[in-house]
């Protein structure tokens, strides 16, 4: 008899159990994988590290602040902005209040008027006002009616900079994500950096088991079935609890819980290319402002981390957004084709390292009203995951601590009883 078997290791399920411990709560941890980290992991090929899909780390989030040592996880930002390929040309969007020297290039590049550049100030100042939770109260629509009506860009600027830039957070380029979702982005984009810890993306979610008892979590157990006060695994277990949280996935979670409204995924296909020198040696954000596709964005990962790759050689990843037709038969041959216009043949001598699908990358998420789905589902079972939130590192570090403080209210009031 344990207080509490958590089922998944990812970050809601290891932010979950964390809290549960530092209320005195006992718990343990369930996962079927062979490593923590749910969705988020890193890859290890040849002395390169690859981050399943691309992903970044946004040290403005408040949450992952509180229970994250950002010392520890020496995180290596990117440039803020982003260069944008244009007619044949970079094209630079940078952020002139941090980076003053951007300001000419940002105000002349093709990407929209000069009146947009003024509107993307005005939208800062918009969603960095007041706290933060306060954006999702704001009325909600789709991002891209907001960036339209609510802050009045030019069909130029959403279609050459925003579907672009949001389509690489979204992992989709038709804007229909919520509003709110956009603005709390945005206003983590504009109060902290983008970045990623020295040793890869799956440092924090083997930061944050790290901070747990030995022997809290268990990997490689499959769960086959979930009920009030039992767990049972795949290989026969039964374990007895006061209650079960199930921390998987949306679809993971609808195959133990009967009842649960599952939402769609959105998925990403990442090429990882090992190559003699970086085609552009600086830590930023490259989009394809053309929409030709089927590359969104590039970018070199050993110039925003040189422990990314080994001496000598440099990591350039890319990401297809969605299911294009060229991309799944020769995804490999469609993104050099691509690139080749961006950088030259210098593409050729790249050594393709990994092509890795990942269809449930995030969770497809129209509405955030409300903003958090309950945890509690039923009497001593209870459910939890950035889809009950939002997708995001953050929301699914908040919906685990939000979990386990209904968890331990109802374990204690029993234990009272």
């Amino acid at each position: 008899m344990t207080d509490v078997v958590i089922v998944g290791a990812g970050l809601a399920g290891l932010a979950c159990a964390r809290e549960l411990v530092r209320q005195g709560v006992e718990c343990v941890v369930l996962d079927a994988a062979d490593a923590v980290g749910g969705r988020v992991r890193t890859d290890r090929v040849d002395g390169f590290q690859i981050d399943r899909g691309f992903q970044v780390y946004l040290t403005a989030y408040p949450e992952a602040q509180r229970v994250l040592d950002h010392d520890a996880l020496d995180l290596r930002p990117f440039e803020p902005g982003a260069l944008v390929w244009r007619r044949g040309a970079f094209e630079r969007v940078g952020d002139p209040l941090r980076r003053p020297l951007q300001a000419v290039p940002t105000l002349l590049a093709d990407v929209g008027s000069p009146a947009d550049k003024l509107r993307v100030l005005r939208l800062r100042q918009s969603v960095t006002r007041g706290g933060v939770d306060a954006l999702w109260r704001r009325p909600e629509m789709t991002t891209e009616r907001a960036l339209r009506d609510r802050y009045g860009f030019s069909e130029r600027m959403v279609d050459r900079f925003f579907r672009p830039f949001l389509g690489g957070v979204f992992l989709d380029r038709s804007l229909a994500e919520s509003s709110r979702s956009f603005e709390f982005y945005f206003r983590m984009f504009s109060t902290g950096a983008a970045a990623v810890p020295a040793a890869g993306m799956q440092a924090i979610p083997e930061q944050l088991a790290a901070g747990l008892p030995a022997g809290t979590v268990r990997l490689d157990t499959p769960v086959a079935a979930v009920r009030e006060g039992a767990v049972e695994t795949e290989g026969g277990e039964a374990l007895a609890c006061r209650a079960v949280v199930v921390a998987t996935d949306a679809s993971a979670a609808a195959a133990l819980v009967p009842g649960l409204s599952e939402p769609g995924w959105k998925g990403t296909l990442q090429l990882a290319w090992a190559a003699p020198a970086p085609p552009r040696d600086e830590a930023v954000l490259m989009l394809d402002g053309e929409g030709a596709g089927p590359v969104n964005n590039v970018q070199v990962m050993s110039a925003v981390a040189p422990t990314y790759a080994p001496g000598g050689q440099a990591l350039v990843t890319a990401s297809i957004l969605g299911e294009a037709p060229a991309a799944r038969a020769a995804p490999d041959a469609a993104a050099r084709a691509q690139l080749r216009g961006w950088f030259g043949d210098e593409v050729d001598a790249w050594r393709l390292l990994a092509v890795t699908a990942v269809p449930h990358a995030l969770p497809r998420l129209r509405s955030l009203a409300p903003p958090e789905r309950p945890a509690r589902v039923s009497d001593g079972l209870y459910v939890t995951g950035d889809w009950r939130r939002n997708g995001s590192i953050n929301g699914a570090l908040v919906a685990g601590r939000h979990a386990a403080e209904a968890v331990a209210q109802d374990v204690g009031a029993g234990r009272n009883g």
